[in-house]
């Protein structure tokens, strides 16, 4: 009930409006406006760990320190794919569009990635080269517009959408270069690492109401009159 108190608040105003009134007189409308905060936690952090943390993972065996395996496969579906649709459909809840699409994509990226992987080895359906190709150029793509985005958010985040659109290129090229889809494993391992402070940095910060973690944030331009 004290919560309830504390996310309404009631204010009363007594304004006089004849549209309002079936007959002129003294009579006043009571109007009632509701001011309803938003108690929800941020779902960022949560997005961002479960991208950040299996990026991380996916891109020490990019760069040739480990074998793929069921580890890499389970931290897609779980935490790079449910997690992050997760995050993204609170985002929704918030109004977040930026967070929703941004959460739910790639979210949905992780488990058609795993999805590629397993229907190769169950199945006789491999994707070609060129097709594979195709499929990171895309998804490089609509990080680099999504980058445009972060221009009104903050540094730290700028950083992470920059250095995945750049991953994915490097990918795509590395879909035929060995040596460059070697390169592209240590960048993807700093994007991920890049994911991991920003979520981090949320988190601590909110927890200390002072800024313990720098995310920079960027000065939002006053709207032209």
């Amino acid at each position: 009930m004290e919560i309830l108190k504390r996310a309404v608040q009631i204010s009363f105003s007594m304004e006089w409006d004849i549209m309002y009134c079936p007959y002129k007189g003294d009579d006043m409308e009571e109007k009632v406006t509701a001011n309803v905060m938003d108690l929800t936690a941020n779902p960022a952090p949560l997005g961002l760990m479960g991208f950040g943390m299996t990026t991380v993972l996916l891109n020490i065996h990019n760069a040739g320190f480990y074998e793929l395996g069921s580890m890499i496969l389970a931290m897609g579906v779980f935490y790079g794919g449910i997690a992050q649709i997760i995050a993204g459909l609170m985002e929704w809840k918030k109004g977040n569009t930026f967070g929703l699409t941004a959460f739910t994509s790639y979210g949905l990226f992780w488990l058609t990635l795993v999805g590629l992987l397993l229907l190769e080895q169950w199945t006789a359906w491999t994707p070609e080269k060129g097709a594979l190709t195709a499929y990171l150029i895309m998804w490089g793509l609509f990080t680099g517009v999504m980058f445009v985005g972060t221009l009104r958010i903050n540094r730290a985040l700028q950083i992470v959408f920059a250095s995945l659109a750049l991953l994915f290129f490097l990918l795509a090229v590395g879909n035929h270069i060995d040596v460059v889809h070697e390169i592209a494993g240590y960048e993807g391992i700093f994007c991920g690492f890049a994911a991991i402070y920003t979520a981090l940095a949320m988190v601590l910060n909110e927890m200390y109401g002072k800024t313990i973690m720098p995310l920079g944030p960027v000065k939002k331009e006053e709207p032209i009159e």
